[in-house]
């Protein structure tokens, strides 16, 4: 395999792993939140779990791009 070809695919995996990354933090934060709001304290508390748990979510995910980042430099 070509030099070209591997870095080729080893961007395409790193790109990858960003978007899985960042995707499944909102979504775990949304769904934690989520749980927490209806299951939990029976829609007392509706919207404001989920709200907080989107913004941890979105923490998360900045956190772990921030990681790769740091990684890819060094």
């Amino acid at each position: 395999m070509s030099s070209f070809r591997k870095e080729m695919l080893t961007l395409l995996s790193d790109f990858g792993t960003v978007g899985m990354n960042v995707s499944f933090s909102i979504f775990i934060g949304v769904g934690i939140g989520y749980w927490l709001d209806h299951k939990v304290f029976n829609d007392r508390t509706r919207p404001w779990f989920t709200l907080i748990f989107l913004g941890l979510g979105v923490a998360a995910a900045f956190m772990n791009l921030y990681r790769i980042i740091r990684r890819k430099d060094l």
